[in-house]
């Protein structure tokens, strides 16, 4: 299991720390603390740090802004 919470530092509690333990019980978790403002610069760099990926994001970013090779999810299916 993956879980990605964003939580201002000040409303970290004691009832977030049992959420953790409930939800992991009895399992070695891993825990990253970063700013969110950084973590999301570090994920944009990682992703454009590829050039052949770099032409792919960005050719997708243009398709949906002219509204091309778009596909359709059916989410009751």
């Amino acid at each position: 299991m993956y879980s990605i919470y964003r939580v201002n530092a000040d409303e970290l509690d004691s009832r977030f720390l049992r959420a953790l333990k409930t939800m992991f019980k009895n399992k070695e978790i891993e825990i990253v603390v970063c700013e969110t403002a950084e973590s999301e610069e570090d994920e944009t760099a990682y992703l454009l740090r590829s050039p052949a990926n770099r032409e792919r994001l960005l050719r997708a970013i243009e398709n949906v802004t002219h509204n091309r090779d778009l596909v359709t999810v059916k989410l009751d299916e």
